[in-house]
This record gives structure tokens, C-alpha cells and sequence, in this order.
């Protein structure tokens, strides 16, 4: 039974890291095109043409928001943003959502304990997101004072990490 039990391990852990390793080859956007909850957001990142940027070297930290996230924007300022005309404003919006430099998860919470449960980002277009400890979680709070709950962290890219949030965060 033993035996048994250290082969499932050994072949368990040689899928993690596997699937940990493969996962590490890819950059950030081959990530989100994998992954069908990101639907929106590839659409979005295609329409504002910011593909090629989160292919680059970076490194970058991406606050990705799920499908459910983008569905609670009202579907007409959402399809407007997605027209050419607005390419520039989706960019914007896009682009709150990363910040330079790689900072996993623990990076957050060393800075959430150094700031008494805040920790200001600065975003790649200019504004301030801030990192908020609250309710047992950790959230992302907007310029507008909106909160995102951050789902899942460390999702490793070849160019960055990706945190997992459940809405969209606004700039102002």
C-alpha cells in the first residue's frame, strides 16, 4: 500500500510540475486566451490592440477580471468601448488593471501589513489602485472607491503574474 501510495505522489507531483512549468512558458496573454472565463477580457485587450504589449518582456502584474466581472457593465457602455472609436478610453481602462513589475501574492500582503491594511499600485496609465485588507479577503479598491475581491493569486507567466479579480476596476 505504501508503495502505492508513493507512486500516485511521484506521478502527481511530476504532473504539477508539469503543468506548472508549462503554465511558466507562457506569457500573459497566451494564459488568458486559454482560460474561457477571460473571454472578455482577450476580446477587450484585442479591441484596445494591447495583445502585443502583454506579450512583451514586462514583467507585469495583471488584476485580470473574470467574464462575470465585465457582464456587470451595462451592455452598451460595454459594446461602445469595444468600438474603434473608443480604442484609446478601453486602453485606459485596460491598462488600470496592470502594474509594472512582477508582485505575487505575498509581496501584497508584506505591503498590506507595512500600510495597516493598504497598499497603493500605481497602474501603467498613470492612476492608483489600492490593495485593501477587508471581510477576510484582500480587495482592490478603484479611484472611485469600488471594490474588486481578488479570487485567485500567483497565476505565473513567462512575463508576469496574473491575480484573478471579480469585477472590473474603474479609473477615474
Amino acid at each position: 500500500m505504501k508503495k502505492v501510495i508513493f507512486i500516485l505522489s511521484t506521478v502527481a507531483l511530476v504532473l504539477f510540475t508539469q503543468s506548472t512549468n508549462a503554465q511558466k512558458s507562457q506569457n500573459i496573454v497566451d494564459i488568458a486566451v486559454s482560460v474561457d472565463d477571460f473571454s472578455t477580457l482577450v476580446t477587450a485587450l484585442k479591441a484596445a490592440d494591447l495583445v502585443g504589449a502583454l506579450q512583451g518582456d514586462g514583467p507585469f502584474t495583471v488584476f485580470a477580471p473574470v467574464n462575470s466581472g465585465f457582464a456587470k457593465i451595462d451592455a452598451n457602455t460595454l459594446n461602445s468601448l469595444l468600438e474603434p472609436a473608443n480604442k484609446e478610453k478601453l486602453a485606459a481602462i485596460l491598462t488600470y488593471h496592470v502594474v509594472a513589475g512582477k508582485i505575487v501574492a505575498a509581496d501584497v500582503v508584506a505591503a498590506l501589513e507595512k500600510g495597516n491594511g493598504k497598499a497603493e499600485l500605481t497602474t501603467l496609465n498613470g492612476g492608483k489602485v489600492t490593495a485593501v485588507s477587508k471581510d477576510g479577503g484582500i480587495f482592490l479598491m478603484d479611484a472611485n472607491g469600488n471594490y474588486s475581491k481578488i479570487a485567485k493569486t500567483d497565476v505565473m507567466a513567462s512575463n508576469g503574474v496574473i491575480h484573478i479579480i471579480e469585477d472590473v476596476v474603474m479609473p477615474q
